[in-house]
């Protein structure tokens, strides 16, 4: 009987010179040049924002990575990571590896997170630098509404409970709760103004341009843009007294007009816990400098920013930032465990859900591919011991299903190896020498040379590092001996 076999397995011969030289080429192409720095900071800094492109906390941690690598003398890129209602991008902040490379803008949802279930993340998670301003809550309104004063806008809730809509950030995040704290304080139900959430104020306002909301929360330098073109009204500040700004020296607060409740927002920075003192201390005086206006980049210093922007600069050394998080974490603990503040629901479906879906999705995936070629592989035995093929089953002239199965199965497990390989190593060997690993051995079991195996996993893991490294500016890990 005529069995060819087309794809044969993997056999290990004696080694060769092509082998040894494929392996040499590998080794030295992944170490060269790797010679680790002691010198912070020697690569790309990331800067996590926890909120969208275009409001208040991605404008401001855009401008304080301008100043930041001016001062460090390194690229510091601003990365996006929204989802979860802040939770994405705290947690990638705060829990990323110590060693002062990933900065975290912390914001006011810190305080609230881990009160409302979503993450087990605090404040205590992290090693506080500076804060960098504060900003009270205030409600808009477009330009063409028929609500002037906060007294209207009181007035028009109680005749239409459930039927406004507004919006500013995530559902039960800072803004939604400065509304629906206002709300309780003038004996109303939170759910009588029905919350959109959103990814920030950037979004939420864009639909309130759009009809789609009848008012906004979010604060005053969030809407600036808006509020200049005459687009939107402010109808009050959630602030004890006015803003010192003149862009928003005519604002009226909130006490003015008979309530006394009031909420700001913060903004501030942070780094993992456990990352080294000194390292803390070189960020600590770079952010002094910065916030003090002794930098100065392309002739303006960072309060002068703010103040065009309209932000309040108001900032905190070290130990007042962390005693500030502190009291912010008991009173939203406090609010948020009032009866009237859980009857305002975040929805059914939370932020892990989906990672979780994906997950179970690929593992399915996996026990399918498995399960079809361990009964590929069955039929192969059948037919090796009867000469016959079972009902329903074909079989290619040439080509032997067991060997075909046993490839399966090795190719299906060595994707399974490799990501879990990647997540297990990439910290400490580095992107490059990790892919190069990975890629090697694929291009192996592909059926590819040695030594094209390992030109392809040199060239393509070095150059995707170089491309998002020094075009994109994405840092990607170096590893422990770089």
């Amino acid at each position: 009987m005529n069995r060819s076999v087309q794809n044969p397995p993997l056999r290990i011969g004696k080694p060769r010179l092509p082998i040894l030289a494929g392996l040499l080429l590998t080794v030295i192409g992944t170490l060269a040049g790797c010679q680790k720095s002691t010198e912070y900071p020697s690569r790309p800094i990331t800067l996590v924002c926890p909120w969208a492109v275009g409001g208040g906390t991605d404008r401001v941690s855009r401008q304080m990575a301008v100043f930041l690598e001016s001062e460090l003398g390194t690229p510091v890129n601003v990365v996006n990571a929204i989802g979860g209602q802040g939770v994405t991008g705290h947690s990638r902040g705060i829990r990323s590896k110590p060693d002062g490379y990933t900065i975290s803008m912390m914001t006011l949802e810190l305080s609230m997170l881990h009160w409302r279930n979503l993450t087990d993340l605090t404040w205590e998670d992290s090693a506080p630098l500076m804060s960098l301003n504060e900003d009270p809550a205030a409600l808009f309104v477009r330009s063409d509404s028929p609500l002037q004063t906060i007294k209207e806008l009181e007035a028009e809730i109680k005749s239409r409970p459930g039927e406004l809509k507004a919006s500013g950030t995530a559902a039960l995040a800072a803004w939604h709760l400065a509304l629906a704290g206002w709300l309780i304080s003038l004996n109303q139900n939170p759910t009588d103004v029905i919350w959109m959430p959103s990814t920030g104020s950037a979004p939420s306002l864009q639909e309130l341009m759009t009809g789609d909301l009848d008012l906004v929360c979010c604060s005053l330098p969030e809407a600036k843009s808006l509020l200049v073109s005459g687009d939107i009204r402010c109808l009050g500040v959630m602030a004890d007294e006015r803003q010192a700004s003149v862009d928003f020296k005519d604002f009226p607060t909130l006490n003015e007009q008979g309530s006394a409740w009031t909420l700001t927002g913060w903004r501030g920075l942070g780094v993992a816990k456990d990352t080294p003192p000194e390292i803390q201390q070189r960020l600590v005086a770079v952010l002094r400098r910065i916030v003090s206006g002794e930098a100065r980049v392309n002739g303006e210093s960072f309060p002068e920013f703010m103040d065009h922007q309209g932000f309040d600069h108001t900032s905190r050394p070290t130990t007042e930032f962390a005693d500030f998080l502190k009291r912010n974490d008991e009173m939203f603990g406090t609010i948020l465990n009032r009866p009237e503040f859980q009857a305002v629901q975040s929805g059914p479906v939370g932020a892990i859900v989906f990672p979780n879906l994906a997950a179970g999705m690929l593992g399915l995936s996996l026990i399918t591919i498995l399960v079809g070629a361990r009964r590929r592989a069955g039929v192969a035995i059948l037919r090796d011991f009867s000469g016959a093929v079972p009902k329903g089953e074909s079989s290619p002239s040439g080509h032997s299903a067991s060997s075909t199965s046993r490839r399966a199965i090795l190719l299906s497990g060595s994707v399974v190896a490799a990501v879990v390989f990647y997540i297990l190593a990439c910290d400490m060997l580095g992107f490059v020498a990790t892919s190069v690993a990975i890629l090697f051995v694929t291009s192996k079991l592909l059926g590819a040379r040695v030594l094209t195996a390992a030109a392809v996993a040199i060239v393509a893991s070095t150059g995707i590092y170089e491309l998002f490294s020094s075009l994109l500016r994405v840092p990607l890990p170096l590893g422990l001996f770089w």
